[in-house]
């Protein structure tokens, strides 16, 4: 017998390789999307108000905890994030001698997995020892980035000061000098828009390992390796890539036409999820535009702003958050590579807590597959075929 396309009856299968579009995986309380309003909620918190509001370290405790933290609770995180960013040897040792043309999101993925050798905890899966974790991988990615960033350029890697916020300590761990206010606000701000992001590749990754009952180092490894993917993180870096090949006389409209004209695809516009703005594009839009002229960069603004009227004129779709953070990122002095690392320094927060949330309601992670292959096949000895 044999099975063709024509004998199933995909009525029965409306989902079938669309990517699972439409079908829901899990229940969660982490985070709500809705795609048609262009509202995004972190445990019941509006983005907009957590942007302008919050800090990076309240939001992680709203993703573990799903409730905002009293001052008592966030000095006690602080503290233990504090405590938690250094590196272990081996992992400042594996910075500094692996190759320094190595794509950052590869080397992130090898030094989150090797913290596991010197972690512990690292085999157990109970829930208190797994928030543990969570905070301190939380508080060492950062020192990862920044550490290689600065091995790869023959700079020396510093040590985390241990004080104020993670954006605080990142700036300064990559750049050499303590940030100002309103640098370590505005990282802050893009650790928050970046956190979660409902059940998106990386995340329905990370649920999946820990549905094996595997340790949360293996499932935030295989977040980040699924983040690395171009189809998910990396937006932002195709955008700046795109910008740097420009001049300042460039004819950005004609620029963007033409390459539409080509049908090649403009990165950090449309979204699987949002049919309108992406609610946390909005806030970084103004941010893209205040320090693109507090640095003399305004016309990356500019150039943005001339794309974002061209693709809804000509595509009527809207940017995401991809598209303002590249100017943010850049207008800061960080390169385009480290992008979606930095993507991973915040979605840490969002992976950690849907680890923590399949943990507690665990069942194995089995969907079917529809085969469309042959059956019942003769088998025929190698020397008659």
């Amino acid at each position: 017998m044999t099975t063709t396309e024509k004998e199933i009856d995909y009525s029965q299968y409306p989902y079938v390789d669309k990517g699972l579009e439409g079908i829901v995986a899990f229940s969660s309380r982490k985070s709500l999307i809705d795609g048609a309003k262009g509202e995004l909620y972190y445990a019941g918190y509006d983005i907009d108000s957590l942007a302008r509001h919050s800090t990076f370290e309240e939001v992680c405790f709203l993703l573990w905890n799903e409730r905002l933290p009293n001052k008592a609770e966030l000095h006690e995180l602080n503290e233990k994030l504090r405590s938690e960013r250094d590196l272990p040897e081996v992992v400042l040792n594996y910075l500094k001698s692996v190759n320094k043309d190595s794509e950052p999101m590869a080397v992130l993925r090898t030094a989150t997995s090797m913290l596991a050798d010197e972690d512990p905890e690292s085999a157990d899966t109970s829930s208190e020892a797994s928030l543990r974790k969570a905070i301190r991988l939380t508080a060492k990615l950062p020192a990862i980035i920044a550490g290689f960033d600065r091995s790869r350029n023959g700079k020396e890697i510093l040590s985390p000061l241990k004080k104020n916020s993670i954006a605080f300590d990142f700036l300064y761990m990559l750049n050499g000098e303590e940030p100002g206010e309103n640098a370590e606000r505005t990282m802050d701000v893009l650790l928050i828009t970046h956190a979660e992001h409902g059940m998106n590749a990386s995340t329905f990754t990370c649920r999946s390992i820990c549905a094996t009952m595997s340790d949360i180092h293996s499932a935030v490894t295989g977040a980040i390796g699924s983040l690395k993917g171009p189809l998910h993180g990396g937006a932002n870096t195709a955008v700046m890539n795109m910008l740097k090949e420009l001049d300042k006389d460039t004819d950005i409209v004609a620029f963007i036409k033409g390459k539409l004209e080509r049908k090649e695809k403009i990165m950090g516009f449309g979204h699987r999820v949002y049919k309108t703005y992406d609610p946390r594009a909005k806030f970084l839009r103004t941010m893209a535009k205040d320090l693109a002229s507090e640095v003399d960069m305004e016309y990356l603004y500019e150039w943005s702003e001339s794309i974002v009227k061209v693709m809804k004129e000509e595509k009527n779709i809207d940017p995401n958050v991809d598209f303002f953070s590249a100017t943010v990122y850049y207008s800061m002095g960080i390169q385009p590579d480290l992008y979606t690392t930095i993507f991973s320094m915040a979605r840490v927060s969002g992976w950690t807590a849907h680890y923590l949330e399949q943990l507690s309601k665990n069942r194995l992670i089995r969907p079917r597959v529809l085969y469309l292959g042959n059956e019942n096949l003769e088998y025929v000895p190698i020397d008659e075929r």
